[in-house]
């Protein structure tokens, strides 16, 4: 469904050409300061039209509260924000309404439902919806300071300090390390081109995490799958562990507070966080939407054709991600974070 998270529960909604998208936040403590002036940062990292290689399309993207924050303070009750949508083109979608896009969800939400979804840019299903993620991510990020200074998570009686930080960034484009060669490629074929994020937690404390379907790695998981155009994930040394002999791949403990000599396992083990950095990467598909020419089904005549989508996208979708990658592992630790401040223990 669209609903996600246990404590600190997200929900998403809107379409790329509607009226608006927008987040809905069950579970945000009260007393939590929030200014418009504290999304600004993280939209525009996520906004088109600023770096080469991304769609032309903008929008202002200023956050609208609609409820949950009075005085610039959050109140405890859902918190909702609205983005609206000024700068669409919606007719570029009616001339191809009967030839789905290939790699788009065309075919399968026209199948699905029946005809009534909303097709224009991709509707429900458009990346346009991450800037409620980033919203929502941005709310994390700062929930995730107040609550780690309460929890004693390092199973002391004391209150603990942890400045946690997530950091995202792009480490290659279509099998390039230099992210301006590999756009280049792309720019020189006339095409789209993936490519991959590594994401990377500091601070985080040890113990946050459940064994089997609420490990660390299982949560981040679903919530980056959240993220259109995502392809795979990896944590730690990833795919190559099964390539590595055991000692060479497990992680030494060296002292008492639980740090490795090495990181091999990207700060989680069994499931639960282990104080290490958190490291994981993830692939990015390319655009679905590139101007060369593709063969696809006309559903009306029955006849496979040709066409070349119209419109305004991403060259390299993966240039936008690493915000909204920031933002939803922000939103599952601070949801870990707050799982266990509520976990009831015998003292």
């Amino acid at each position: 469904m669209n609903s996600f998270g246990r404590f600190f529960r997200v929900h998403i909604f809107g379409e790329s050409h509607g009226e608006s998208v927008g987040i809905c936040i069950d579970g945000c403590p009260a007393g939590l300061s929030l200014k418009v002036d504290d999304f600004l940062t993280d939209i525009e990292r996520r906004k088109g039209g600023k770096q080469k290689g991304t769609t032309p399309r903008q929008e202002s993207d200023l956050p609208i509260f609609k409820s949950g924050i009075f005085n610039d303070t959050t109140t405890g009750a859902p918190l909702t924000i609205l983005f609206e949508n000024n700068n669409t083109r919606s007719g570029d979608y009616q001339k191809q309404r009967a030839v789905p896009r290939p790699g788009h969800a065309d075919f399968v939400a026209h199948q699905k439902f029946g005809g009534f979804e909303d097709y224009r840019g991709g509707g429900h299903f458009s990346g346009r919806l991450t800037v409620a993620l980033v919203a929502a991510g941005v709310i994390a990020k700062k929930l995730l300071q107040q609550v780690s200074e309460k929890v004693g998570i390092h199973n002391s009686n004391d209150a603990v300090r942890q400045e946690i930080s997530v950091v995202s960034h792009l480490v290659e484009i279509g099998g390039e390390k230099d992210i301006e060669k590999g756009l280049q490629r792309a720019i020189d074929a006339k095409d789209s081109i993936g490519g991959i994020v590594e994401c990377r937690v500091n601070g985080l404390p040890w113990g946050l995490g459940e064994p089997f379907f609420d490990s660390v790695e299982s949560v981040i998981s679903h919530a980056v799958f959240s993220i259109p155009a995502i392809r795979g994930i990896e944590f730690g040394t990833g795919f190559a562990a099964a390539r590595m002999f055991g000692t060479e791949h497990n992680d030494a403990i060296i002292d008492a507070s639980g740090k490795t000599r090495t990181n091999h396992a990207g700060g989680v083990v069994g499931g639960i966080s282990n104080g290490n950095e958190l490291v994981f990467r993830i692939a990015v598909k390319p655009t679905s939407s590139t101007p060369k020419e593709q063969e696809t089904l006309n559903w009306e005549t029955g006849v496979v054709e040709t066409f070349s989508v119209k419109g305004r996208h991403d060259l390299c979708i993966a240039l936008r991600v690493p915000v909204v990658l920031e933002a939803v592992t922000a939103i599952v630790l601070a949801d870990l974070m707050l799982i266990t401040q509520n976990m009831p223990r015998i003292s």
